[in-house]
Protein backbone atom coordinates (compact mmCIF):
# COMPACT_ATOMS: atom_id res chain seq x y z
CA UNK A 1 0.00 0.00 0.00
CA UNK A 2 2.88 2.22 1.22
CA UNK A 3 4.72 1.27 -2.44
CA UNK A 4 1.28 2.40 -4.41
CA UNK A 5 1.27 5.33 -2.80
CA UNK A 6 4.71 6.80 -3.19
CA UNK A 7 4.46 5.98 -6.90
CA UNK A 8 1.03 7.71 -6.75
CA UNK A 9 3.22 10.77 -5.72
CA UNK A 10 6.10 10.26 -7.74
CA UNK A 11 3.78 10.66 -10.45
CA UNK A 12 1.62 13.38 -10.11
CA UNK A 13 4.85 15.18 -8.96
CA UNK A 14 6.15 14.72 -12.62
CA UNK A 15 2.66 15.84 -13.64
CA UNK A 16 3.09 18.67 -12.23
CA UNK A 17 6.28 19.90 -12.36
CA UNK A 18 5.51 19.26 -16.19
CA UNK A 19 2.56 21.54 -16.24
CA UNK A 20 4.37 23.77 -14.12
CA UNK A 21 7.19 23.88 -16.93
CA UNK A 22 5.03 24.63 -19.99
CA UNK A 23 3.49 27.55 -17.78
CA UNK A 24 6.82 29.20 -17.00
CA UNK A 25 7.95 28.51 -20.07
CA UNK A 26 7.18 31.73 -21.86
CA UNK A 27 8.01 33.92 -19.32
CA UNK A 28 11.50 32.34 -19.29
CA UNK A 29 11.47 32.79 -23.54
CA UNK A 30 10.47 36.29 -23.08
CA UNK A 31 12.67 36.98 -20.36
CA UNK A 32 16.11 35.44 -21.89
CA UNK A 33 15.23 36.68 -25.83
CA UNK A 34 15.06 40.18 -24.31
CA UNK A 35 18.83 40.12 -24.19
CA UNK A 36 19.13 39.61 -27.52
CA UNK A 37 20.20 42.03 -30.51
CA UNK A 38 17.62 43.88 -32.73
CA UNK A 39 19.73 41.72 -35.86
CA UNK A 40 19.64 37.95 -34.12
CA UNK A 41 16.00 38.77 -33.50
CA UNK A 42 15.40 39.53 -36.71
CA UNK A 43 17.15 36.67 -37.81
CA UNK A 44 15.64 33.95 -35.70
CA UNK A 45 11.80 35.14 -36.12
CA UNK A 46 11.58 35.81 -39.79
CA UNK A 47 9.50 33.18 -41.42
CA UNK A 48 11.82 31.14 -42.61
CA UNK A 49 11.87 27.58 -44.08
CA UNK A 50 9.06 27.45 -46.74
CA UNK A 51 8.07 24.64 -48.62
CA UNK A 52 6.01 24.50 -51.43
CA UNK A 53 3.00 22.04 -50.70
CA UNK A 54 2.88 20.52 -53.96
CA UNK A 55 -0.80 18.72 -53.42
CA UNK A 56 -2.32 22.06 -52.09
CA UNK A 57 -0.19 24.83 -53.48
CA UNK A 58 -0.06 26.37 -49.66
CA UNK A 59 3.00 27.68 -48.39
CA UNK A 60 4.23 25.81 -44.29
CA UNK A 61 6.00 28.54 -43.04
CA UNK A 62 8.57 28.06 -39.32
CA UNK A 63 9.94 30.03 -36.91
CA UNK A 64 12.89 29.62 -35.17
CA UNK A 65 12.67 30.00 -31.40
CA UNK A 66 15.26 30.40 -29.93
CA UNK A 67 15.96 30.17 -26.10
CA UNK A 68 19.88 31.32 -25.19
CA UNK A 69 20.62 34.80 -26.64
CA UNK A 70 24.27 34.52 -28.77
CA UNK A 71 25.30 37.51 -27.21
CA UNK A 72 24.27 39.20 -24.17
CA UNK A 73 23.04 43.07 -24.89
CA UNK A 74 21.27 45.48 -23.31
CA UNK A 75 20.11 47.33 -26.48
CA UNK A 76 16.42 46.49 -26.31
CA UNK A 77 16.13 47.99 -23.30
CA UNK A 78 17.87 50.70 -23.87
CA UNK A 79 15.33 51.45 -27.23
CA UNK A 80 12.47 50.81 -25.06
CA UNK A 81 13.50 53.07 -21.89
CA UNK A 82 15.33 55.86 -23.73
CA UNK A 83 14.34 56.33 -27.30
CA UNK A 84 10.52 54.78 -26.94
CA UNK A 85 8.36 58.13 -25.37
CA UNK A 86 5.44 56.31 -26.40
CA UNK A 87 6.17 52.86 -23.58
CA UNK A 88 6.76 55.58 -20.88
CA UNK A 89 4.27 57.53 -21.62
CA UNK A 90 1.68 54.66 -21.68
CA UNK A 91 3.70 52.86 -18.71
CA UNK A 92 2.54 56.38 -16.22
CA UNK A 93 -1.14 56.05 -18.04
CA UNK A 94 -1.53 52.68 -16.34
CA UNK A 95 -0.32 53.88 -13.27
CA UNK A 96 -2.33 56.37 -13.08
CA UNK A 97 -5.21 54.62 -14.00
CA UNK A 98 -4.62 51.34 -12.35
CA UNK A 99 -3.70 53.36 -8.64
CA UNK A 100 -6.85 54.92 -8.15
CA UNK A 101 -8.98 52.22 -9.03
CA UNK A 102 -7.56 49.77 -6.92
CA UNK A 103 -7.39 52.50 -3.74
CA UNK A 104 -10.95 53.58 -4.27
CA UNK A 105 -12.05 50.01 -4.67
CA UNK A 106 -10.11 49.66 -1.29
CA UNK A 107 -12.17 51.54 0.56
CA UNK A 108 -15.56 51.77 -0.99
CA UNK A 109 -15.60 47.94 -1.19
CA UNK A 110 -14.02 47.53 2.68
CA UNK A 111 -17.02 49.85 4.08
CA UNK A 112 -19.18 47.98 1.83
CA UNK A 113 -18.26 44.68 3.17
CA UNK A 114 -18.16 45.36 6.53
CA UNK A 115 -22.02 46.21 6.36
CA UNK A 116 -22.87 43.59 4.93
CA UNK A 117 -20.64 41.21 7.20
CA UNK A 118 -21.69 43.10 10.15
CA UNK A 119 -24.49 45.33 10.22
CA UNK A 120 -28.02 44.48 10.10
CA UNK A 121 -30.74 46.29 8.16
CA UNK A 122 -33.64 45.42 5.95
CA UNK A 123 -32.69 43.90 2.32
CA UNK A 124 -29.41 43.20 3.17
CA UNK A 125 -29.31 40.00 1.91
CA UNK A 126 -31.41 40.50 -1.13
CA UNK A 127 -28.84 43.61 -1.75
CA UNK A 128 -25.44 41.27 -1.65
CA UNK A 129 -27.28 38.58 -3.53
CA UNK A 130 -27.58 41.67 -6.84
CA UNK A 131 -24.05 42.79 -6.03
CA UNK A 132 -22.98 38.85 -6.59
CA UNK A 133 -25.38 38.88 -9.56
CA UNK A 134 -23.22 41.85 -11.09
CA UNK A 135 -20.11 40.40 -10.33
CA UNK A 136 -20.76 37.39 -12.15
CA UNK A 137 -22.03 39.89 -15.37
CA UNK A 138 -19.51 39.68 -18.24
CA UNK A 139 -17.86 42.35 -19.15
CA UNK A 140 -19.89 42.69 -22.63
CA UNK A 141 -23.47 43.05 -21.05
CA UNK A 142 -22.88 45.70 -19.09
CA UNK A 143 -20.48 47.91 -21.82
CA UNK A 144 -23.76 49.34 -23.37
CA UNK A 145 -25.42 50.96 -20.39
CA UNK A 146 -21.51 51.76 -18.93
CA UNK A 147 -20.50 53.94 -22.71
CA UNK A 148 -24.02 55.48 -22.53
CA UNK A 149 -23.95 56.71 -19.09
CA UNK A 150 -20.68 57.93 -19.52
CA UNK A 151 -21.21 59.66 -22.63
CA UNK A 152 -24.09 61.48 -20.87
CA UNK A 153 -21.77 62.66 -18.17
CA UNK A 154 -19.41 63.89 -20.35
CA UNK A 155 -16.36 61.09 -19.14
CA UNK A 156 -15.84 59.58 -22.68
CA UNK A 157 -11.96 59.68 -23.81
CA UNK A 158 -11.13 60.30 -20.13
CA UNK A 159 -9.50 58.11 -17.78
CA UNK A 160 -12.74 58.77 -15.25
CA UNK A 161 -14.35 56.90 -17.68
CA UNK A 162 -12.73 53.32 -16.09
CA UNK A 163 -12.11 54.60 -12.87
CA UNK A 164 -15.25 55.57 -11.84
CA UNK A 165 -16.83 51.92 -12.71
CA UNK A 166 -13.75 50.37 -11.21
CA UNK A 167 -13.98 51.66 -7.97
CA UNK A 168 -17.50 51.01 -7.70
CA UNK A 169 -16.80 46.94 -8.72
CA UNK A 170 -18.54 44.32 -6.89
CA UNK A 171 -15.35 41.59 -6.80
CA UNK A 172 -13.66 44.01 -3.74
CA UNK A 173 -17.66 43.86 -1.88
CA UNK A 174 -18.09 39.98 -2.54
CA UNK A 175 -14.24 39.08 -1.29
CA UNK A 176 -13.74 41.05 1.88
CA UNK A 177 -17.27 40.28 3.07
CA UNK A 178 -16.58 37.18 2.57
CA UNK A 179 -13.49 37.58 4.63
CA UNK A 180 -15.30 39.56 7.63
CA UNK A 181 -17.67 36.95 8.22
CA UNK A 182 -14.36 35.07 9.52
CA UNK A 183 -14.00 38.08 12.45
CA UNK A 184 -16.40 36.65 15.41
CA UNK A 185 -19.57 38.91 15.70
CA UNK A 186 -18.34 38.89 19.35
CA UNK A 187 -15.72 41.38 18.76
CA UNK A 188 -17.98 43.69 17.29
CA UNK A 189 -20.64 43.18 20.38
CA UNK A 190 -17.75 44.03 22.94
CA UNK A 191 -16.72 47.19 21.18
CA UNK A 192 -20.40 48.41 20.74
CA UNK A 193 -20.64 48.16 24.35
CA UNK A 194 -17.82 50.06 24.98
CA UNK A 195 -18.71 52.73 23.50
CA UNK A 196 -17.18 52.49 20.11
CA UNK A 197 -18.96 53.64 17.15
CA UNK A 198 -19.04 51.71 13.63
CA UNK A 199 -16.33 53.87 12.11
CA UNK A 200 -14.14 53.01 15.27
CA UNK A 201 -15.26 49.17 15.01
CA UNK A 202 -13.87 49.16 11.12
CA UNK A 203 -10.84 51.45 11.64
CA UNK A 204 -9.52 50.07 15.15
CA UNK A 205 -10.34 46.26 14.73
CA UNK A 206 -11.75 45.10 11.05
CA UNK A 207 -8.91 46.65 9.01
CA UNK A 208 -6.24 45.09 11.41
CA UNK A 209 -7.75 41.86 11.14
CA UNK A 210 -7.97 41.81 7.33
CA UNK A 211 -5.25 42.81 6.57
CA UNK A 212 -4.07 39.52 4.41
CA UNK A 213 -7.50 39.66 2.68
CA UNK A 214 -6.59 43.84 1.31
CA UNK A 215 -3.22 42.21 0.14
CA UNK A 216 -4.48 39.69 -1.61
CA UNK A 217 -7.45 41.69 -2.70
CA UNK A 218 -4.86 44.73 -4.09
CA UNK A 219 -2.87 41.65 -5.90
CA UNK A 220 -5.97 40.29 -7.54
CA UNK A 221 -6.89 44.30 -8.85
CA UNK A 222 -3.92 45.15 -9.59
CA UNK A 223 -3.55 42.45 -12.03
CA UNK A 224 -7.21 42.63 -13.72
CA UNK A 225 -6.69 45.81 -14.14
CA UNK A 226 -3.16 46.08 -15.10
CA UNK A 227 -4.01 43.78 -18.38
CA UNK A 228 -7.28 45.26 -19.35
CA UNK A 229 -7.76 46.18 -22.88
CA UNK A 230 -11.46 46.26 -23.35
CA UNK A 231 -12.21 49.27 -21.43
CA UNK A 232 -9.39 51.61 -22.72
CA UNK A 233 -9.94 50.85 -26.04
CA UNK A 234 -13.34 51.43 -25.86
CA UNK A 235 -14.22 54.42 -23.63
CA UNK A 236 -10.69 55.81 -25.00
CA UNK A 237 -9.91 57.33 -28.94
CA UNK A 238 -6.70 59.42 -27.87
CA UNK A 239 -3.80 56.74 -28.07
CA UNK A 240 -1.82 59.36 -26.28
CA UNK A 241 -4.33 58.47 -23.12
CA UNK A 242 -4.32 55.04 -23.56
CA UNK A 243 -2.46 52.46 -21.10
CA UNK A 244 0.59 49.98 -21.43
CA UNK A 245 -1.71 47.16 -22.49
CA UNK A 246 -2.86 48.73 -25.27
CA UNK A 247 0.77 49.63 -26.65
CA UNK A 248 2.09 45.74 -26.92
CA UNK A 249 -0.58 44.78 -29.21
CA UNK A 250 1.04 47.89 -31.63
CA UNK A 251 4.76 47.18 -31.16
CA UNK A 252 5.11 44.30 -34.00
CA UNK A 253 3.78 47.14 -36.56
CA UNK A 254 6.30 50.23 -34.42
CA UNK A 255 9.64 48.21 -33.36
CA UNK A 256 9.61 44.55 -33.50
CA UNK A 257 12.91 44.24 -31.89
CA UNK A 258 11.64 45.80 -28.70
CA UNK A 259 8.51 43.60 -27.72
CA UNK A 260 10.73 41.06 -25.57
CA UNK A 261 12.00 43.91 -23.50
CA UNK A 262 8.96 45.75 -23.84
CA UNK A 263 7.08 42.96 -22.29
CA UNK A 264 9.01 41.77 -19.69
CA UNK A 265 9.02 45.68 -18.06
CA UNK A 266 5.33 45.08 -18.47
CA UNK A 267 5.13 41.83 -16.40
CA UNK A 268 7.53 42.89 -14.11
CA UNK A 269 5.40 45.11 -11.77
CA UNK A 270 2.76 42.10 -11.61
CA UNK A 271 5.37 39.75 -10.39
CA UNK A 272 7.16 42.03 -7.97
CA UNK A 273 3.93 42.53 -6.13
CA UNK A 274 3.04 38.98 -5.99
CA UNK A 275 6.61 37.93 -4.60
CA UNK A 276 6.27 40.60 -2.07
CA UNK A 277 2.86 40.13 -1.32
CA UNK A 278 2.87 36.26 -1.80
CA UNK A 279 2.22 34.95 1.85
CA UNK A 280 -0.26 37.81 2.67
CA UNK A 281 -2.14 36.60 -0.90
CA UNK A 282 -1.92 32.80 0.10
CA UNK A 283 -3.52 33.42 3.72
CA UNK A 284 -6.31 36.34 1.95
CA UNK A 285 -7.60 33.81 -0.70
CA UNK A 286 -7.57 31.09 1.57
CA UNK A 287 -9.22 32.63 4.63
CA UNK A 288 -12.35 34.58 1.93
CA UNK A 289 -13.57 31.35 1.08
CA UNK A 290 -12.39 31.76 -2.61
CA UNK A 291 -10.88 29.05 -5.07
CA UNK A 292 -9.34 29.57 -8.54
Amino acid sequence: MKKTTFIYKCLLTLVLLFIAAIMIFPVVFTFTNSFMTEHEIGTNYNLIGQMLDKTTGAKDQFITLKLIPDWVSFEQYGKVLLQTPTYLNMFWNSVFLVVPMIIGQIIVGSLAAYAFAKLRFRGRDPLFFVYVMVMLMPFQVTLVPNYIIADKLGLLNSASAIVLPGIFAAFGVFMLRQFMLSIPNSYVEAAIMDGAGHLMIFYRIIVPLIKPGLAALVVLLFVDYWNMVEQPLIFIDDAFKQPLSLYLSRIQQEARGIGFAASVLYMSPMLLLFLYAESYFIEGVQLSGIKG
